[in-house]
């Protein structure tokens, strides 16, 4: 476990130092608790000097109870817990849209089939190939425009943990290639030369990119991830200051919230329309759905469409919102605008901000109630006028 510390030196300027790398025996959160304690410790730290604390955001470091933040808050209640911005959170809205059962299939399935067309070189030549002859038939019917950069061929991406929009950009290879894959993969498992476990796995690809349910979340997910892959990207942006951020935040959930309330007609029409147009079965809508994990006595009378508008579409979209205020919660979004005024670049640089952000968030520093007035503001005032004229330096200095 590595242990980083963030801080403010005598300076007033924010320093962050590799403080100890520190072997565990587990993961559990009491474990990393004391491991921690006892890093501060032997460092000439107190614990209850902790003004904020922030990890990659596992299940172990996020338990509301018994999670690593938990325990913190229980030595010193001043250590909010703040979600590092930038952070896998790709990959958080990913595991948040795993919640839904079809989504997480959907994964492992997208994964065999990029897998299977990836297993060898010349599979790759094939795909490359196809896609070129399916571009330019597009082309010659009109249903692609034309153009310096349009229409360039790629290749089908995997999605790994550790590329930022990874899952992202495979999602988009896929639908963009979804003619090329599946006639590479026909040729495939019915080539006689290739071995029986490769056209068993093309076989079985091919069984599965010609559903109409991994077709419907392959387009749904594309557009999820359109909209959440906009906020990932911007987080990454050193020089995005808390306010923009949280603002980035707000309008993805924005349009997470437009997508839910409009955006079902129009998607559910693609992919009617990719349907027919690469020959694949649509079911009829207007059925008893069959879920696979009941039993015959303890089917209810859900209806085709109404499972995939209401127990995928909606829930799909809802799992990323909470996820989202998860992470970015009212206090957390609070904190985060208020710590926003102690920035000399932002428009929120005031001391009656700062005032707010030391009575709510950390009164006990300050002993004597009075002192949050007078005294706060002298000092603020005093903050203000030397950092403003330390910018002015730096910023001499740099022209």
């Amino acid at each position: 476990m590595a242990v980083v510390l963030r801080f403010v030196n005598i300076e007033g300027f924010i320093r962050e130092r590799f403080l100890d790398l520190v072997h565990v025996s587990d993961t559990c959160p009491l474990t990393l608790k004391n491991k921690i304690i006892v890093v501060l410790v032997d460092n000439g730290l107190n614990v209850q000097d902790i003004r904020g604390q922030g990890y990659d955001g596992a299940s172990n470091m996020r338990g509301e109870w018994n999670g690593l933040k938990a325990l913190i808050l229980q030595e010193c209640p001043y250590a909010y817990y703040i979600h590092c911005l930038a952070h896998q959170i790709q990959l958080a809205l990913v595991a948040a849209s795993r919640e839904v059962n079809e989504v997480h299939n959907f994964f492992q399935h997208a994964n065999f089939v990029v897998n299977t067309v990836s297993a060898s070189p010349k599979h790759n030549d094939e795909l490359l190939e196809n896609q070129a002859a399916e571009i330019a038939r597009e082309i010659e019917l009109g249903e692609l425009d034309t153009g310096r950069g349009a229409n360039q061929i790629g290749s089908l991406q995997r999605a790994g943990d550790t590329r930022w929009s990874s899952h992202y950009k495979s999602i988009k290879s896929l639908l963009k290639m979804f003619a090329a894959t599946v006639s590479v993969l026909r040729s495939v498992a019915t080539d006689r030369s290739a071995t029986r476990n490769s056209r068993g796995d093309a076989t079985g690809a091919l069984k599965i990119l010609n559903t109409f349910d991994f077709v419907f979340i392959l387009h749904l997910m594309e557009i999820i991830m359109k909209i959440t892959d906009i906020l990932c990207v911007k987080l990454q942006n050193k020089s995005l200051d808390i306010a923009n951020a949280l603002d980035c935040v707000s309008n993805t959930k924005s349009l997470l919230a437009e997508l839910r309330e409009d955006g079902w007609e129009s998607l559910f029409e693609d992919v009617k329309s990719f349907c027919v147009k690469h020959e694949i079965d649509i079911p009829d809508m207007d059925q008893r759905y069959v879920d696979v994990t009941k039993s015959r006595n303890k089917h209810d009378n859900t209806i085709v469409i109404h499972h995939y508008k209401v127990d995928v579409f909606n829930v799909a979209i809802d799992q990323q919102v909470i996820e989202l205020n998860d992470r970015f919660c009212s206090q957390v979004t609070e904190l985060l605008d208020l710590c926003s005024s102690l920035d000399p670049r932002h428009d929120a640089f005031d001391k009656s901000m700062i005032c707010t952000l030391v009575e709510k968030f950390y009164p006990a520093d300050f002993l004597v109630k009075k002192e949050i007035g007078w005294s706060v503001n002298y000092r603020i005032s005093s903050l203000i006028h030397l950092t403003i004229e330390r910018s002015k330096i730096a910023n001499h200095l740099l022209i």
